[in-house]
């Protein structure tokens, strides 16, 4: 077996498509330390994403933008983002690519994707219904790249109602949530942008969750478990 295919997972980088410029980034990453879960919030880093996708089945459509914004030690630096388009991954099309044209795309969206593993590092991920993006990107990682991202999520709408139990958020809507802390996204259902947005929810979640006694991701983890856990017992 060779080093490639060992940083695969026993696929062949060959079969995966992949130079070995982009294997080795792959193992880069996979060599990163994990987080300790038990630092306070403002003494790690969070990365809050969203996707731009085809439409909102996670079983029939495509992922085709990330957008990335870190929170660090609880603020947000506006050159610590990023923002990728993905070529459509869909196995089949409409007509046959031109010459060069399917290569090119499927570089660009592997590239893409280690930049985006580049950027969050092991650090703990955060997005506004969770789920759904979590599964969009797990799954262009899976069919381009091989790999699974295995990091643990925070979920925002799972974590806010708990943290804010007077406030009625219109069945959890991420706009209610904005609405009610007076954040504005500038560009509403483009990723960077509601990225942007949603980590400025963020700070908002971690100045209430320390005043609250949750000090550090793993409590809050603690709380999105506990909470998830009573709505599927009632």
């Amino acid at each position: 077996m060779t080093w490639l295919s060992r940083f695969l997972g026993g696929q062949d980088a060959s079969s995966r498509g992949l130079t070995a410029r982009q294997a080795q980034s792959i193992a880069g990453w996979r060599h990163l330390p994990e987080p300790d879960p038990h630092r306070s919030h403002y003494r790690c880093r969070y990365v809050v994403v969203d996707v731009a996708a085809t439409g909102s089945d996670v079983n029939v459509d495509r992922l085709r933008s990330i957008g990335a914004v870190a929170v660090v030690d609880g603020q947000i630096d506006f050159k610590d983002a990023l923002q990728l388009a993905v070529a459509d991954l869909a196995p089949a099309r409409a007509s046959p690519p031109a010459a060069g044209e399917e290569e090119g795309g499927r570089t660009a969206t592997v590239d893409a994707l280690i930049a985006f593993l580049g950027f969050v590092g092991k650090g703990r991920l955060v997005a506004y219904n969770a789920p759904f993006v979590e599964r969009m990107i797990e799954r262009a990682l899976d069919e381009s790249l091989g790999i699974r991202l295995g990091l643990q999520w925070m979920d925002l709408a799972w974590v806010l109602p708990d943290l804010w139990r007077q406030v009625d958020a219109g069945q959890g809507r991420l706009d209610a949530w904005l609405d009610h802390f007076g954040i504005d996204s500038m560009q509403r259902h483009d990723a960077l942008s509601d990225a942007f947005a949603t980590a400025q929810l963020l700070q908002v979640t971690l100045a209430q969750a320390l005043r609250k006694g949750f000090e550090t991701s793993a409590s809050l983890a603690a709380l999105e478990k506990a909470r998830r856990h009573m709505h599927q017992s009632g």
